[in-house]
């Protein structure tokens, strides 16, 4: 495999690292198992954050399925992938993956929300198998990930650490003074994906407190930067192939993942009221049948 050269380099550049038409075929059934099983969990819980959880849902297929190297059904091994979100509320819509990959019973998702169940609304790192850092707290994550990447360092190790940031994250000071962080210490297997869905809990992340340029910001802490659809599951895996295979890198990456907020239900997308919510039944058929008619 050669090694790429990785600044905004076109996508047509990276062509080896693009997954088969199967590859594709089972990362977008996935992402639309995440999506539903999204749904049925919140019916468990009868409230959760639905739209997101399906911005995101591309992201969780193309990193557990694809990219991050793990074994399922040993979540501790020590030589895996790390991965963390600030965006803690979007758990609804990674648990199930963690089950799939064997990383605890299936069967506790049933019990999701629920007195005595270790899976709540945000992770906690301490009750559930698979989870690397407790999140919710917005803002916090970045910097936790370069105190995993410098530890990877430290102890001679050579796994990758990926955070996954909200954009209205990008409010939070402390994800400065993360960036400021991973780019002096040259944390080269440090790799963040900002889910840019365009909306936060009070509306328009632009309106609320506006986070553009966001790619020249990163560009100017010292960070590689990359854009990509944060939908097109191809794109979004060949970008994170790549990145994984540059050895060469001397910098943290920030890709900036442009997504939408509640993609994959038209009456959820772009529309703020639907950051957290209850389906009755009547929507919550009409969202099922719209998920399951996504293109695989």
């Amino acid at each position: 495999m050669t090694t790429p050269q990785m600044h905004h380099s076109p996508l047509a550049v990276l062509a080896e690292f693009r997954p088969s038409p199967p590859e594709i075929t089972r990362l977008k059934d996935r992402a639309k198992f995440s999506r539903l099983e999204t749904i049925r969990l919140i019916e468990i819980a009868k409230v959760g954050h639905y739209t997101s959880a399906f911005s995101a849902a591309e992201l969780f297929a193309a990193l557990y399925y694809d990219v991050m190297t793990l074994r399922p059904g040993d979540p501790g091994w020590a030589d895996r992938d790390r991965f963390m979100m600030g965006k803690g509320h979007a758990a609804c819509g990674l648990f199930p993956i963690l089950a799939d990959l064997d990383f605890f019973p299936k069967e506790i998702l049933d019990g999701y929300t629920r007195l005595g169940n270790p899976l709540g609304d945000h992770p906690d790192m301490t009750k559930v198998p698979g989870i690397d850092f407790s999140s919710g707290s917005i803002g916090h994550a970045l910097s936790a990930g370069c105190g995993m990447a410098l530890a990877a360092r430290m102890m001679g190790r050579d796994y990758f650490t990926y955070v996954m940031i909200g954009d209205g994250e990008l409010q939070e000071g402390q994800v400065w003074e993360a960036a400021l962080f991973g780019a002096h210490n040259n944390l080269n297997r440090l790799i963040g994906i900002i889910d840019r869905n365009g909306y936060q809990l009070d509306g328009a992340v632009d309106d609320v407190i506006g986070v553009e340029p966001i790619v020249g910001k990163w560009e100017a802490f010292g960070w590689e930067t990359h854009v990509v659809d944060g939908h097109n599951i191809a794109d979004v895996t060949t970008l994170l192939r790549a990145l994984k295979a540059d050895l060469t890198r001397t910098r943290p990456v920030m890709v900036i993942a442009e997504t939408v907020k509640g993609k994959g239900v038209s009456y959820m997308e772009t529309e703020p009221g639907w950051h957290l919510g209850y389906l009755d039944p009547s929507d919550a058929e009409r969202a099922i049948a719209e998920i399951n008619a996504m293109e695989i």
